[in-house]
């Protein structure tokens, strides 16, 4: 891409648009250098994930420990933004739809109060991901969930209230509207093209290679070519694999490594910014459906920009660094 001008791009499967418009006027790393405070690392003595049995919460639900301590604990969340109940029904206020917030909200809480997700061992930040499988697979028992998200918020400007590493996961009764514009999208393009589009994706950024960060035998990582935020990158399984809870541990194991490794280039390349990073898998019902056409992926989203009029205004994001900008950034 030209630098000197600006592209409307859309999404393959959710059809968002967005607006690559990079600023020819400074370096790309000029954009976010400035904007990035000194991470504050609070004492462990203060800390409510050194114990967390003892700070009020609920007993664990799942655990895995080593010979002498635990290292992974998987609580209720404290402050739930969903609560377990029966099936929800609708009901309207006026001209509004409500339905009430029944699900899980769940917290996986690493002992290591120092050693984020890309400083752990690779068979410990792993576990994390076998840990979330595992409620992802007893989430699909509850009749009212029809979805489940597994996420990492990073630094404050990404929400963490709490410094203590740790890691979300929630069940919903509703399908996301961005989810079902994805599948819907992802189902089209199977019916037009014979072929998954997440798989024609990983296809195309394999060949062309400007957006590729790294890769291993299972995974495969690179900025997206719609980005909505600046140093947005996607993670695959190489393999065609639509559920998330019923990935091999040798894939997710390869996934986890990429997911690592790219952590650990936003820090260095990046100076430590704050981030989220979520799974977008298939929904928890009637699977079957979903299975030749989507494909479960990782999102990381840098914290380094700030949607203003024209984002709120339009939803049509604008990203001012060509992504494969990014990825050459990314790539150091």
């Amino acid at each position: 891409m030209n630098n000197s001008n600006s592209e409307l791009r859309q999404d393959l499967t959710s059809g968002e648009w967005v607006i690559i418009s990079p600023n020819r006027n400074k370096r790309p790393t000029d954009f976010f250098k400035k904007k990035i405070a000194k991470r504050i690392i609070p004492p462990e003595k203060d800390c409510p994930f050194e114990d967390p049995e003892n700070h009020g919460n609920l007993p664990s639900v799942l655990s895995f420990s080593d010979k002498t301590n635990w290292r992974i604990k998987v609580f209720p969340n404290k402050y739930p933004a969903l609560k377990v109940g029966d099936i929800p029904s609708f009901s309207n206020e006026g001209p509004y739809v409500i339905l009430p917030a029944v699900g899980r909200h769940e917290l996986i809480i690493t002992k290591d109060h120092l050693k984020n997700f890309p400083g752990l061992s690779l068979e410990e930040a792993a576990t994390v991901f076998y840990a979330a499988q595992n409620r992802f697979q007893f989430f699909k028992k509850d009749k009212f969930a029809s979805y489940a998200v597994f996420f990492q918020n990073w630094g404050k400007s990404a929400g963490a209230s709490i410094f203590h590493p740790h890691y979300q996961l929630a069940s919903l009764p509703i399908i996301p509207p961005y989810i079902t514009h994805s599948v819907s999208g992802a189902k089209k393009f199977y019916k037009k093209n014979k072929q998954c589009a997440y798989c024609a994706t990983i296809e195309w950024e394999k060949k062309e290679g400007k957006r590729v960060i790294l890769e291993n035998e299972q995974a495969v990582a690179f900025t997206r070519f719609a980005s909505k935020e600046p140093f947005d990158v996607r993670i695959f399984p190489k393999n065609h694999e639509p559920f998330f809870e019923k990935t091999s541990p040798e894939i997710i194991t390869g996934v986890v490594e990429v997911l690592q490794k790219v952590l650990l280039k936003i820090k260095r390349n990046l100076y430590d910014a704050d981030y989220n990073f979520f799974i977008h898998s298939s929904p928890l019902k009637n699977q079957k459906s979903c299975a030749p056409f989507y494909h479960w992926h990782i999102d990381i989203i840098p914290k380094i920009s700030i949607s203003a009029g024209m984002e709120l205004a339009t939803g049509v994001e604008i990203t001012v660094i060509d992504p494969d900008d990014a990825a050459a950034i990314l790539r150091r």
